[in-house]
């Protein structure tokens, strides 16, 4: 069984013990197959054929109640550990950060681990019944018949053996196949969201076209998927056969004989088989599990990251009172030491040896082209992405040893799209905060929202639509402004781009609160436009993930109100 899944199994009572019932009746019903062949075999020889019905009825209802007993609780035991496994992922969604693509999450949350259902309800019952009923029925054909035991114990490890090898390459595909659903349903979810922009500005059809790549790559990927999938099980099926074959021929030649009895030979006859169907059953539900597996395997990448071991080691240096980077409560001085980002799937580097000291009150600005990893510095030090090589120093401590709850609490972000939840303009400025409604209102005056929010309805109590839908681009900004002023103690200010798409009047009152936000802190400004890079007294040049050589502001040179 999958070992984070069979953990996740034992911590969770209501699956285990549905899970531990499913096991033993599947395994049950399986032994009953033994006790059937026998009646069976003195009803057909006729040696005790209407003393034996009633008895092989009642074994044939034990099978059938078993059967619908094993559906039942596997499909309880399923659904429990989904939730759970669910319940997990979904505690991590505000752990994960903006690098992590929400559109593939839900992909995984809902597609993903429905998948599982045939891995709990058919492998693993498939996987009990293999371990145990085999071995049964040829303890059983040693004491029947020698001959047919020894056939079938030299041909039946050539059913495990084939379908190891099949399943190698069934693994690869399916899990190439995930990957490319993942991506199908993040990226349909991520051009659905960004619709009416792609309206706005004619690119509908060009993402047409991208989705119908991306579809046309997931139907080749299913059909790879599928063709391993008809191709193994032709392959057990053959080796089954002819294993079968292998019994029965000489079993029906010493019949004719007569050195073999018509009982025995019917019991060995309907035993053999019973010896290879599990191990059949196994490699065929194999291939239709490989999905969940996959997609199970993602989901425990995500509750469970590789940083997390670090991020423990953070909150126990935290509570031992090291690891704790502090400049006598002033802003702190950060350093990035060969810092290298590569985001798995994707063959470029987003940072390519970085190395930047950014001193405590100073005000850096990031500047370079789309694609240049200016987001990926800022999720950097936001503890939301940790760097494949090199590492990121906050007063000389490393960040990965640092709580990152408590580091956290230190930083003010403002991304370039701020999400505005469906309550109210108060409750989203104060959001990540205890602020109350005097500290709310000297937020909102310092970041300029009070020249709108006095007009809306209900003025700080409006609420407002998903995502600030009835709030304009600047207006949106301005809030995500307010939330870094209702945090006074944060002593480092990101912002990525705050000043993106807005217009003359809008952008000069963000940067007019972006001024006063920074004074006493630390901030680092992705930026393009020049009135946010003359706020800076430094700026940093990034290309191609590379750093170029630090530029004073001054000189830099701006092209159509951007900076190049």
């Amino acid at each position: 069984m999958h070992k984070d899944l069979l953990r996740l199994a034992r911590a969770e009572r209501g699956v285990r013990i549905h899970l531990a019932c499913c096991l033993a009746a599947a395994v049950v019903a399986g032994l009953l197959v033994l006790v059937q062949a026998e009646l069976l075999a003195g009803v057909l020889s006729g040696r005790f054929a209407v003393a034996a019905l009633l008895p092989l009825a009642l074994v044939v209802g034990c099978r059938g109640l078993l059967g619908w007993a094993q559906g039942v609780l596997a499909g309880r035991a399923a659904t429990a550990l989904k939730s759970a496994l669910r319940r997990l992922l979904l505690g991590r969604v505000e752990g994960l950060g903006p690098a992590y693509r929400s559109g593939e999450l839900v992909t995984l949350a809902g597609r993903g681990l429905d998948a599982l259902d045939p891995y709990l309800t058919d492998y693993l019952p498939s996987v009990a019944v293999a371990g145990i009923v085999p071995l049964a029925v040829v303890v059983r054909l040693f004491v029947a018949d020698l001959a047919t035991a020894v056939i079938v114990v030299l041909t039946l490890p050539l059913i495990p053996i084939f379908g190891a090898l099949v399943g190698w390459t069934t693994k690869t595909v399916t899990e190439r196949q995930w990957r490319a659903l993942s991506r199908l349903g993040g990226h349909f979810l991520d051009v659905v969201r960004g619709l009416p922009t792609l309206r706005a500005f004619g690119r509908a059809r060009y993402q047409a076209s991208v989705i119908r790549e991306v579809a046309e790559a997931h139907r080749a990927a299913t059909m790879r998927t599928l063709r391993v999938a008809f191709l193994s099980s032709l392959v057990l099926e053959l080796v089954a056969s002819l294993s079968l074959a292998l019994v029965a021929v000489p079993v029906g030649l010493r019949l004719l004989s007569g050195s073999l009895d018509l009982r025995t030979a019917l019991l060995v006859l309907l035993l053999a088989p019973e010896a290879y169907l599990p191990l059949r059953a196994m490699g065929t539900r194999f291939h239709a599990a490989m999905e969940g597996v996959a997609a199970a395997d993602e989901a425990f990448a995500v509750i469970n990251p590789p940083q997390e071991a670090g991020h423990e080691a953070g909150q126990v240096a935290a509570r031992t009172g090291a690891g704790r980077a502090s400049r006598d409560g002033g802003p702190p001085e950060i350093r990035l030491e060969d810092v290298t980002v590569r985001y798995p799937g994707r063959e470029e580097t987003a940072l390519d040896r970085v190395s930047l000291v950014i001193r405590p009150g100073e005000r850096v600005a990031i500047v370079g082209p789309s694609g240049a990893g200016k987001s990926t510095l800022l999720h950097l030090l936001l503890g939301f992405v940790t760097p494949s090589e090199g590492r990121v120093l906050v007063d000389g401590t490393d960040l990965a040893g640092l709580d990152l709850d408590e580091w956290r609490r230190r930083l003010a972000f403002v991304p370039q799209r701020p999400h505005l939840f469906a309550t109210s303009v108060a409750d989203n400025i104060a959001l990540g905060s205890a602020a109350g409604p005097a500290e709310i209102r000297a937020a909102a005056e310092a970041a300029q929202v009070a020249e709108f929010a006095g007009a809306l309805p209900q003025g700080y109590d409006t609420p407002l639509g998903e995502r600030g839908a009835n709030l304009s681009a600047g207006q949106r900004q301005r809030v995500a402004l307010a939330r870094a002023f209702c945090r006074p103690a944060a002593q480092v200010l990101l912002l990525d781009e705050p000043t993106a798409r807005l217009d003359g009047r809008s952008e000069a009152a963000i940067v007019e609160a972006t001024r006063r936000l920074a004074e006493g802190r630390t901030a680092i400004i992705v930026a393009h436009r020049p009135a946010m890079i003359d706020l800076a007294d430094r700026v940093v040049r990034l290309d191609g993930g590379a750093l170029v050589h630090p530029v004073p502001a001054p000189s830099i040179s701006t092209q159509g109100g951007e900076a190049r």
